[in-house]
């Protein structure tokens, strides 16, 4: 097994994702995962020691809970401090499933309408506040967003579960324009 982590209930969310990703297709993969992943959230079996936890000053955190070595999917903890969010970005092509296991998470989606090199255009559309047990799902093309917490004094944590390895994303930075950004390629990293 590819742990990297020791946390309450992985064993029981590898088991919902190995069976979610036999699924033929990315809809019914994220869609039995989105369940799976919102009962063990609710029911109290999964949840993260404080040690994995721990806030990162300048950014939001990214802890690797696990790699399948038969599927290629990562399971990764979010560490979100107060106001810590990510900039408008995508997920490279591969689906993925989200959980709040703690605090209250914002997700901003965005419908990407013009595109000129490296500019593009987007329209902001729905904004969606989750708390504790709330879970979502992204599905390459439709997955520009943004996600923060929500809660300006607490820390809020989320899972993730991508359908490979995500060791890099393009992400979409505001020009003077309205509704224009330029994207650059951002290399991901995990925290310790």
């Amino acid at each position: 097994m590819a742990t990297t982590a020791t946390v309450p209930g992985l064993e029981r969310l590898i088991d919902v994702i190995d069976a979610a990703v036999a699924h033929p297709t990315f809809e019914g993969i994220t869609d039995s995962l989105k369940t799976g992943l919102q009962d063990l959230i609710r029911s109290g079996q999964i949840d993260l020691p404080d040690d994995l936890c721990t806030t990162c000053q300048d950014h939001y955190g990214r802890r690797l809970l696990y790699r399948s070595p038969d599927h290629g999917y990562a399971v990764v903890a979010m560490i979100w401090g107060p106001g810590q969010g990510t900039a408008l970005h995508d997920h490279a092509g591969t689906w993925c499933v989200e959980g709040v296991v703690r605090g209250q998470i914002e997700v901003t989606q965005y419908d990407m309408i013009e595109r000129q090199g490296e500019h593009w255009r987007f329209h902001r559309e729905d904004t969606l506040t989750t708390g504790v047990g709330a879970a979502g799902s992204l599905i390459p093309p439709f997955d520009y967003h943004t996600i923060r917490n929500a809660d300006g004094a607490a820390t809020s944590v989320t899972v993730h579960v991508y359908g490979a390895e995500m060791d890099r994303c393009t992400v979409f930075e505001p020009e003077d324009r309205d509704g224009w950004y330029r994207q650059h390629s951002k290399a991901l990293a995990y925290d310790h």
